[in-house]
């Protein structure tokens, strides 16, 4: 893999557009499902690549950027609950000096003296479940899952059995007390609880962690009570009154109402001291008997942790300083082309089975041809691989003293594997370097794009039709039924040919079942057999129908503009808010401009979202869409305070806090923070030294405030 600092503009977009989507899909199979493919170091690895591409190239950061989100969709099996405070992710550190940039950052973002002390809380990063447990006048009333930090899933009836949870809390607590913590596994309970399933003949667990996530999930709370689960208190969200100035403080009255908080926790004053902290816990990490990932550094004082607030998905008073990742040898037994819906080859390794922490690797990512010639990767080589850098793990280095005599370099392919189309590298014209992706030309021709295309517009983000999974795609596309997104809906006017077509494909399955030797289900009635289709089709056609009401973000999601994901989408929507106002901004002569103004949309995406409404075949195809469906307009945003929704901008110098953390304190506050005065700007805070913008505020009649006047209105 080709370091940071080496990266083009164009090579550096190509990768964020990757990691935005692998990282995606690992929050959705951890947070969402408890089942995780890759370690936690790996995933960290991953969201420290594109962090750091982002570092590199500020104008590439995307609006739908890892660093943006946090876990993944509550389930539909249990009662949501909204988080009224989010239930946010920590920024990692993986080196001691990584920790020094992040007390570097407190000092530079309150204005503090390098040599002012920066006192934090350190902790134990258990690897477990988040939850919170909402107390009111003491009582447990609620307790949830983090979900995507905004929503989670209401698990009270099982929390209640975890025996670490009290149901009603000691002394004189807050009135009301949203406690957040983490729920695990022992070691000891883990290996009792495998020995069960063995004796019980029933699958064994990959780790305590999963174990802990998927006993906690369980629709029956009876499953929950037999397994042996424990509960770590470590912050609060919604809290009716703060008892404590410092989160030490906090953490002591949390023991004193009867909450249990981890013995190995610390208030250390200086850099050396947090990092013999982090130092003696690697020590011992071993014999904790429960599982941790790190260690947890937060600044102490609460009136800075309140000043330094947060970014998109993570605190600025705190992050994680992990352990490092795992290695392991093994061969490299062949090298497979996938073709992605964007056109991308995307080469994968096939590996000889290893185990890499605790996990089973069979598959690692080789990333693209520059990365196979850059490892010299051959097939039959030994390999080093880390689970610590993709969707699956990534080969660090060939072994060469282990070569066979027989590997031979190997070719990347120039055709595409699925259509036959020549596969290029574009050339950036700025550049003019080769994309580091080597991508069909096919366009819709091809039918791995198509397929792909259509299978993400069904999938759970965008339309989520309940039983139109990959291969019923596969099989529509094949017999000419699905071509683009409008055909899906078509469907339901095509009902006998879907019922053909299902009646083929069973029989054809059958048929090579008895081809292959292999054992034919039950029979069955031919009228049995035409009750089953006639069922499948009225329930696909059912759900296909319920989904021609659609949420505007979730549509422009489906759309698979290049680069934008569901953070984008929604964001596109909530500045919208309907289709007709969507749709007439995309038509008008100024659609790229007012897109780069749109704050958290770069001009990457700008350019990508106005060059798919500037293509005729996508308006046409998009069109035939809309004649399907109904289309929500989506909810304003709530007037929450007196700058919701407002068009802020900042000019000056800032005399009672800096430019970072008034731009920070104003966008909680629903407020948009802009860099520059137009006739949209709202308001504009001027402190000494004003120039060019005051100005253009002038000019544009926009109220004009000073610091004073701003934080007044804000108070």
């Amino acid at each position: 893999m080709k370091s940071v600092d080496k990266l083009t503009s164009a090579e550096a977009e190509k990768e964020l557009d990757r990691l935005a989507k692998e990282i995606a899909r690992h929050d959705r199979a951890y947070h969402g499902a408890d089942a995780p493919e890759i370690s936690d170091a790996e995933y960290d690895a991953l969201r420290r690549r594109n962090n750091e591409i982002e570092e590199r190239f500020p104008l590439l950061v995307r609006a739908d950027s890892p660093s943006h989100r946090v876990g993944a969709r509550a389930s539909d099996k249990f009662a949501k609950v909204r988080h009224r405070v989010p239930m946010l992710s920590l920024d990692n550190a993986f080196s001691d000096e990584d920790v020094a940039d992040f007390l570097g950052r407190v000092r530079r973002f309150l204005g503090l003296k390098d040599d002012e002390e920066i006192a934090v809380t350190a902790e134990t990063k258990i690897d477990g479940l988040s939850a919170s447990l909402r107390y009111e006048n003491g009582v447990l009333v609620q307790g949830a899952t983090r979900g995507d930090g905004q929503e989670g899933e209401d698990i009270t009836a099982n929390l209640k059995t975890i025996s670490d949870v009290p149901l009603r809390l000691k002394g004189k607590p807050p009135a009301v007390l949203e406690v957040r913590g983490e729920v695990y596994m022992t070691h000891k309970a883990f290996a009792a609880l495998n020995k069960r399933q063995e004796q019980d003949s029933k699958p064994t667990y990959a780790n305590p962690r999963n174990s802990a996530a998927g006993s906690v999930r369980q629709l029956d709370p009876g499953i929950t009570a037999s397994r042996a689960l424990n509960f770590f208190a470590y912050s609060w969200g919604d809290i009716s009154e703060l008892p404590s100035k410092a989160h030490s403080g906090m953490l002591e009255k949390f023991e004193s109402y009867g909450l249990p908080v981890n013995p190995e926790t610390r208030r250390c004053e200086t850099l050396k001291d947090i990092l013999k902290f982090y130092h003696a816990i690697a020590a011992k990490r071993a014999r904790l008997g429960y599982d941790i990932d790190g260690v947890v550094y937060k600044v102490d004082r609460l009136d800075w942790q309140e000043r330094l607030g947060f970014v998109s998905r993570s605190p600025r008073w705190a992050t994680a300083h992990k352990f490092p990742a795992e290695q392991a040898e093994t061969v490299l037994e062949g090298i497979e082309i996938q073709v992605g819906r964007t056109g991308k080859l995307a080469p994968v390794a096939r590996l000889k089975p290893v185990t890499v922490g605790g996990v089973v690797v069979a598959n690692a990512t080789l990333h693209n041809e520059d990365e196979i010639a850059r490892l010299d990767a051959r097939i039959g080589d030994s390999v080093v691989i880390q689970r610590a850098g993709d969707v699956i793990p990534q080969i660090l280095r060939v072994i060469l003293e282990k070569r066979p005599k027989s590997a031979k370099p190997y070719k990347f392919p120039d055709t595409c594997p699925v259509c036959g189309s020549h596969a290029v590298r574009e050339v950036d014209e700025k550049t003019g370097k080769s994309d580091v992706d080597r991508r069909c030309t096919g366009g819709l021709i091809c039918d791995a794009q198509t397929v792909e295309r259509l299978k993400y517009f069904v999938g759970r983000d965008q339309f989520d039709i309940e039983g139109l999974g990959g291969t019923l795609i596969e099989l529509f596309h094949d017999k000419g039924l699905l071509k683009e997104p409008a055909d899906i809906f078509a469907l339901t006017e095509k009902s006998a040919k879907v019922a053909k077509v299902l009646a083929e494909h069973r029989a054809a399955l059958s048929e090579e079942r008895r081809a292959a030797g292999g054992k034919e289900p039950a029979k069955t009635t031919a009228k049995k057999k035409d009750e089953g289709d006639g069922k499948q089709v009225e329930n696909l056609m059912g759900a296909i129908e319920r989904r021609r009401t659609i949420g505007l973000d979730r549509l422009i999601n489906a759309l698979g503009i290049r680069h934008v994901g569901e953070t984008t989408a929604r964001l596109l929507a909530r500045r919208y808010l309907t289709l007709n106002a969507f749709l007439e901004a995309m038509k008008g002569d100024n659609a790229l401009e007012e897109l780069q103004h749109i704050e958290g949309i770069g001009g990457v995406v700008a350019e990508a979202i106005h060059d798919f409404f500037d293509e005729p075949h996508n308006v046409k195809a998009l069109n035939r869409l809309l004649q399907w469906l109904t289309v929500q307009d989506m909810a304003a945003p709530a007037k929450s305070s007196p700058v919701s929704g407002k068009t802020v901008v900042f000019t000056g110098t800032l005399e009672r806090m800096t430019r970072q953390e008034a731009k920070a304190r104003a966008e909680s506050l629903g407020a948009k923070v802009s860099g520059s005065v137009s006739a949209k700007t709202d308001i504009v805070v001027a402190g000494p030294g004003a120039g060019s913008k005051l100005k253009d505020a002038q000019k544009h009649n926009v109220q004009v405030m000073d610091e004073d006047a701003w934080l007044k209105l804000i108070s």
